[in-house]
């Protein structure tokens, strides 16, 4: 069944409600605070704690209030109402606070780890419970239950504030959008379609374009505006945006270094790092330095050609050559795949229309994963772009869960590309199975007057991204909802994502869902030739500014200085890793970057550690068994997917390969060699 077949009603039970009032939203809250303590109550109290009595109470309350607990939380990401928006920070901020206070507990943890000690209760347990066990043991712990009272108190309200500075952080990044007026000619380049339906303003008598920071107004922008100014002030207004959130990153580093020390940690990246499959931040160092030091010298050749092409064009124009600025990135590097590949934006975007495209992915995803996707006719959902599937197994009348997709911009939406877990599966009580539930939060170009929304190649890459978070949480089959899907190791999550970038760049899978949008012609042969010979064009600079990012990460949490300028150190790595100049403008970068305040803290090295996985899954198996293999598919699927965070990575890993993963594939990815 294709997956534009719609079924008239979604299955019954299997329904979420995102339209809720504040009212709502804050009852829910109340509810969900009430219940939890009641049952942390009554965990407590018990005189002969057991698997049974302490720690199914309290991971079936996760159970059965994830739900509840993350639409709540999530709809200030989505909704077009402030209200709403508003009620939905301040029930994060609350639950947040109440799940510190939970794991503060200390009455509680001691009837966790009274099983947790019970030799002979754990020896009884299968492996998912010893493994439920363990992890709540390790968090109560991390949390500072084996300190004294007045530690205790003061790690408790430490991370009370932490959260509490999280949320206000993203919610100035989503709310946060900057805005320049610019003359059509100082948009020279940009093409006509990037004009229709633009909002225009008067200014000093001159009628004028907006233009946004929301990322289908500013990459065509940055990739295309032939006059360096233009791009510098669009990228100043980008890099100025939400100065109130540099403070709230500084006060972060400071709180975290205050509460690693207290659990008797030298930085808090030592504290992170634990429970990755990293686990010291030497690793990690080691890994970045030497990925570093590779890179440079990729980095080197590609640094000539754009410095050349610079240089050229400056003299055609009777200007100044005075260096490459983080500015000319995104122009000079479209440049040169340009030049050298002849390869256009503009021209590969006319075979990628949305529609086409994701309807095709997600056969992609379909027959590897043996699913089958059923869209929802009026489906009950926060905003009318939003589609809904159900999933089906597809070989038999086997109901798996559903996903949304959110895929355009709009004002006061999340503005990056993102899925949540709205609700993980786990097993009922009665051996009922719960239906998880993922959503896809993005913003793609929409259509115009005269096209329909059409996506670059790199977007295209990003929905296949984007789309393995999501069946990460639908294949995934887990007892308990705390190791459901994406719940693993930090520094493993993107992996199984990152691989599946891979099939945009199949000729194969390509010639599937890549059509003209008049013609219905496939994407030509020869287009698809150089756009593969071009994949690799920019590596070197592209996985350098990964590592900067990576390295300003570490930096700012692996370090015992709790005042660090956050804003020196971002500034200063960002020159020297990624080899282009800042400018002299002060701009501050890292109060944009949600990964710091959105669980990556210490741990946005992963994008770069885990392409290692996803290189090695896809060239050993994948490439080696054809990228349409079922068997390869479902291995996929069974080994990497369906077990979550019910077992170690490596061992999901090592199940799969047949092999201890190694760096060899994903060096010879980026053109590099592995001796």
């Amino acid at each position: 069944m294709s997956a534009s077949e719609q079924r008239a009603q979604p299955v019954k039970g299997s329904i979420l409600n995102f339209n809720l009032s504040p009212d709502e939203i804050n009852s829910t809250v109340d509810r969900l605070i009430r219940e939890g303590r009641e049952i942390q109550d009554k965990v407590a109290s018990q005189t002969h704690p057991t698997f049974e009595n302490a720690i199914v109470p309290l991971a079936t309350r996760e159970n059965e209030q994830s739900a509840d607990y993350l639409v709540v939380t999530f709809v200030q990401n989505v909704s077009t109402d402030s209200k709403v928006r508003d009620a939905s920070t301040a029930a994060e901020e609350k639950l947040n606070a109440f799940e510190i206070e939970s794991h503060m507990r200390e009455d509680v943890y001691k009837a966790v780890r009274a099983v947790f000690d019970n030799e002979s209760e754990m020896t009884k347990l299968g492996p998912e419970d010893r493994r439920l066990v363990e992890k709540m043991e390790q968090q109560y712990r991390r949390n500072g239950l084996a300190l004294g009272k007045e530690e205790r108190e003061k790690l408790g309200q430490i991370r009370k504030q932490l959260s509490e500075i999280g949320v206000r952080f993203s919610r100035n990044i989503n709310e946060g959008d900057g805005r320049i007026l610019l003359t059509r000619e100082e948009l020279e380049g940009l093409p006509d379609d990037y004009f229709e339906g633009r909002k225009t303003e008067v200014d000093d008598g001159v009628e004028k374009y907006v233009v946004t920071t929301k990322y289908p107004d500013y990459i065509p922008a940055m990739q295309y505006a032939k006059r360096e100014d233009t791009r510098r002030r669009l990228l100043t207004v980008e890099e100025t945006r939400c100065p109130e959130n540099i403070p709230l990153l500084q006060e972060a580093v400071a709180l975290r270094l205050q509460a690693a020390r207290l659990l008797g940690y030298k930085t808090h990246a030592e504290s992170v790092l634990e429970e990755n499959m990293a686990k010291v931040p030497k690793a990690v160092l080691e890994f970045e330095y030497d990925l570093r030091k590779r890179l440079d010298a990729l980095a080197d050749k590609e640094i000539e050609e754009i410095e050349a092409i610079k240089k050229a064009d400056k003299e055609a124009a009777g200007e100044p050559y005075n260096g490459l600025f983080t500015w000319d990135y995104h122009f000079h590097l479209n440049l040169v795949k340009e030049r050298k590949h002849n390869i256009s934006d503009e021209e590969i975007k006319q075979y990628f229309p949305m529609k086409v495209v994701t309807r095709g992915i997600l056969d992609i995803y379909q027959e590897m994963l043996s699913l089958r996707f059923v869209k929802v006719e009026d489906p009950p959902v926060w905003h009318e772009d939003v589609d809904m599937y159900e999933v089906w197994e597809a070989k038999e009348d086997k109901f798996v869960g559903h996903f949304y997709l959110d895929l355009y911009p709009r004002e006061d939406k999340y503005n990056h590309a993102a899925v949540w877990p709205i609700r993980p599966g786990f097993e009922r009580g009665d051996g009922s199975y719960e239906y998880p539930v993922s959503a896809m939060v993005a913003n793609f170009p929409k259509a115009t007057k005269s096209t329909p929304a059409l996506l670059k190649h790199s977007d295209a890459v990003t929905l296949l991204h984007e789309l393995g978070h999501v069946f990460h949480g639908i294949c995934s089959v887990t007892k308990w909802s705390r190791l459901h899907g994406t719940n693993t190791e930090r520094d493993f999550v993107e992996a199984p994502s990152q691989m599946l970038e891979n099939w945009g760049w199949e000729p194969s899978v390509l010639r599937r869902f890549a059509v003209h949008y008049k013609t219905g012609e496939p994407i030509p042969e020869e287009l698809v030739k150089r756009l593969v010979a071009a994949k690799n064009e920019g590596a070197g600079l592209f996985n350098l500014r990964q590592a900067f990012l990576g390295l300003f990460d570490m930096a700012i949490h692996n370090t015992t200085d709790g005042n660090i300028d956050v804003n020196t150190v971002y500034s200063k790595l960002r020159q020297e890793v990624g080899r282009f100049k800042n400018g002299e403008a002060r701009t501050w970068g890292e109060a944009t970057f949600g990964h710091m305040m959105g669980g990556y803290d210490a741990g946005y090295y992963g994008y770069l550690w885990s392409l290692v996985f996803s290189a090695d899954m896809y060239a050993s198996r994948f490439l080696k068994d054809g990228v349409d293999s079922l068997k390869t598919g479902m291995d996929y699927r069974h080994e990497i997917l369906q077990p979550g965070g019910s077992r170690d990575a490596s061992v999901s890993l090592e199940k799969f390969l047949g092999r201890k993963p190694n760096n060899k594939a994903f060096l010879k990815s980026i053109g590099l060699d592995s001796d």
